[in-house]
Formats: C-alpha cells, sequence, structure tokens
C-alpha cells in the first residue's frame, strides 16, 4: 500500500484529491484505483451502507474510472501521432556584405542506418527508371513529419512517400518535385533538408569507376549510387558500439565527440568522401591525426590516433585533393601526450569525427556542431574499399579506382 493514503479516519471521496498531494506514475494510479474501490466497500460496511452515501460513492467510483479512461486514452494518442519539437533547432546570424545571414547553430543527426539504406536504394532505382528521387529530401520529409525521429512508423511514412513520389512522377515533374511539394506543408521540412544536405550531400551521385570483368579485365565505367567510404578498408575486421557522448578526462572533463573503431596497428584508414587536406600532425589529443575537408567546406573529417612513426600515406601533404575510397593513413594508438609520436592510448583505434559547418566562425569555436556518426558508419559498413600491398614498404593502395567529378575538378 502506498504510504500515508488510506488512514482510517480521513477517506477522501475522490481520487484527485490524492492526486492534488503529489504527481502519480501509471502504475501508481492503477493501484490507487483499485485501493479506493477496496476501501470504499470496507467503509461502506463500517457505516452501515447509508443510502445516499452508497450513491455517493458509486458516483465517485464512476467518477474515478472515467478520469483512468482518459489517461489511457491520451497515452494511446501520443504514441499514434507525431510528435511536436523545436528545441533541437537553433538559429543563428552572421553579419555579410549583403546584411544579416541566418544560419544552423546546432544539429541533432538522429537518422538510422535502415533509413539511409532505404532512401539511398530509392534514389539509385529511381534514377535507373529515368526519373530523380533526392535521398536528402526523402529523409528530410520523414524527419520533419516525426521530430527527426526514425521509428518503425517513421519509416512507413518514408516508403509511402516515396511510393507516392514514384507513382505521381511525370514528364513534367520528378519523383523529387513531388517530395518538395509536400515538404512545403511542413514548418520544419526547410531545416532538416539544410541540415541534413550538410550531412550526406556529397555521398550519392554520378562517378567513373574501374569495373573488374569476370575474365579479370579493368574497365572505366559511368555508375550513379553511393560514392562514400567506409573509413576501415575492406578484409580488415574492426569492432564498435555507438560512443558518442562518453565521458573523456584527459586534459580536462569532455564529451566524446567522434565515433572510435577498434582494430589491429597498420589497418588502412580509408578517405570516407573526396575533400581537401585542411590538416596534417601532431595533436596531444589526437595524436597523429588528418582533417579532411569537403568541396562544399559544409563538413569536416577527423582521423586519430593513427599509427606511430609511420600515420599518413606517404604522398599527402597540406592542401593534398583525396578522392573517396583513397588509403589516406594506419589505424594506431597515438596521443594524449604533448610530445609527439607517443603511443599513450590503450587500446588500438580509429577515432573518426564529422563537423558541420554553416558559418566559418563555427569551424574552431564553442559552437562546433559534431554528430554522433555511429549509424553513419553502419550504413557506410556496405561500401567498403579494396586494397592490396604495396610490396617493400609499410604502405597499402587502393585496388580499384573511381573518378569522382568534384576531385576531378579540383584537381585542375
Amino acid at each position: 500500500m502506498l504510504p500515508g493514503f488510506f488512514a482510517k479516519e480521513a477517506m477522501p471521496d475522490t481520487l484527485p484529491e490524492v492526486l492534488e498531494r503529489r504527481p502519480l506514475s501509471y502504475n501508481e494510479i492503477n493501484k490507487c484505483g483499485v485501493l479506493f474501490s477496496k476501501r470504499r466497500c470496507r467503509w461502506r460496511a463500517e457505516t452501515g451502507g447509508h443510502p445516499m452515501r452508497s450513491r455517493i460513492c458509486q458516483a465517485a467510483i464512476l467518477v474515478e474510472l472515467f478520469l483512468l479512461f482518459l489517461l489511457l486514452c491520451g497515452r494511446y494518442a501520443d504514441r499514434q501521432k507525431a510528435p511536436v519539437f523545436s528545441d533541437n533547432i537553433e538559429i543563428g546570424q552572421t553579419e555579410t556584405k549583403e546584411g544579416k545571414k541566418d544560419y544552423i547553430k546546432w544539429v541533432d543527426f538522429t537518422v538510422s542506418s535502415q533509413a539511409l539504406e532505404y532512401a539511398c536504394e530509392q534514389d539509385i532505382l529511381a534514377h535507373e527508371a529515368g526519373t530523380e528521387l533526392n535521398w536528402i529530401s526523402l529523409l528530410a520529409y520523414t524527419a520533419a513529419r516525426w521530430g527527426g525521429e526514425f521509428s518503425r512508423q517513421a519509416m512507413q511514412t518514408m516508403k509511402d512517400m516515396a511510393k507516392k513520389a514514384l507513382k505521381e512522377a511525370d514528364g513534367q515533374r520528378t519523383a523529387t518535385d513531388v517530395i518538395e511539394e509536400a515538404g512545403r506543408e511542413l514548418k520544419y521540412y526547410p531545416y532538416y533538408k539544410e541540415a541534413y544536405e550538410a550531412v550526406l550531400s556529397g555521398m550519392v551521385g554520378p562517378y567513373e569507376a574501374q569495373i573488374e570483368g569476370e575474365d579479370g579485365t579493368v574497365t572505366w565505367q559511368q555508375v550513379y549510387g553511393l560514392k562514400a567510404y567506409s573509413p576501415i578498408a575492406k578484409g580488415f575486421d574492426y569492432s564498435d558500439y555507438d560512443d558518442f557522448g562518453a565521458a573523456r578526462s584527459y586534459g580536462y572533463s569532455r564529451p566524446h565527440l567522434g565515433h572510435d573503431m577498434m582494430g589491429l596497428v597498420g589497418t588502412p584508414i580509408i578517405a570516407i568522401e573526396s575533400g581537401y587536406v585542411e590538416v596534417l600532425g601532431w595533436n596531444q589529443y589526437g595524436g597523429w591525426r588528418i582533417g579532411i575537408r569537403s568541396f562544399d567546406r559544409k563538413r569536416y573529417y577527423y582521423y586519430a590516433h593513427l599509427r606511430q612513426n609511420y600515420p599518413y600515406q606517404s604522398d599527402l601533404e597540406e592542401g593534398s585533393v583525396v578522392t573517396a575510397g583513397q588509403v589516406i593513413g594506419y589505424m594506431g594508438h597515438t596521443g594524449y601526450s604533448t610530445e609527439e609520436n607517443v603511443n599513450n592510448i590503450k587500446t588500438t583505434h580509429l577515432h573518426w569525427g564529422l563537423e558541420l559547418i554553416f558559418d566559418e566562425s563555427q569551424k574552431e569555436s564553442d559552437n562546433e556542431i559534431w554528430i554522433d556518426c555511429y549509424q553513419l558508419s553502419q550504413f557506410l559498413r556496405r561500401h567498403r574499399s579494396g586494397v592490396a600491398k604495396v610490396e617493400g614498404t609499410k604502405e597499402w593502395k587502393r585496388v580499384l579506382q573511381i573518378r569522382d567529378p568534384a576531385a576531378e575538378a579540383a584537381k585542375k
């Protein structure tokens, strides 16, 4: 029995009188309903079952049952409707020559790997069918409907929209146009579209790739599809889990703003997306590390704790253009030292992080936006770059090359 609720000499007439004392849990409310009924039966017996009092008791019980019914209905409705959200959306302003410009200050990237896989497949299938279905628009529409959450119900919403968009696409409008029209009815669609473009815009599109035939001959072919890669080379084992936000204490107390992938020393590390090397060298926290900026400058990829003595591919330097799938370095456990080339990290692993930059003032500031990369890593697991050992060296190189239009343009 809940303490202090049912003293013999002070029997409340209604459940709301108890609720005024303190908030109750759902289970406590259920228990209260049963205990009130039992207590009233005993109270009726003790008072001789006065008719007026009996009718009052019956009315009170009905009121209590009605309140419980409303509570259950409210909980059921909450499960059925899309959640209301706004707390995770922050907009800032910066001064430009044209005046003040708004930019996004925070992003919670909560898209599941299943949602990423489905949206990417729909984009590729639509391209093969002769239309366009932008996977980022599809994800943004779903997020705007469900507050950034990708539950089973949200996945069904996404599938329904993809089916509707492909069905209604014709000579005058694409499947993307259909999604965009539906998105204009949703208040937060523009926010999610811009946020997800910042994360994903370099990952799907046209490129050229070397394809090996059954007879072993290699030819260049035009390809449309996923052109981003897992940061771990094909054929190398690793383990990981979602450790974003976990506590770190070296130097100062802080959250872990990246994703750790545990493996063996010397495992080849792959460029996830094409871009240019912005940073190359030692950092007391990340050890030997590489920072690669996307060509649209919206993404900064950070690869840390690279191998002692031979951390990078020998031809890399700051300013180098790299192509997605290219070997850029090797796994190690350097870092946590002001002295260079020291292994002070206990576990061999790659730390990779993804920072979003909507305004250059965010790049190195107290307002940096680092996203949880775990689901993205799970999604990219399906696309790993094959490598081969370069005999007589400590290096590996990619086996089959690609030509990413953005990288090729940057090299000219």
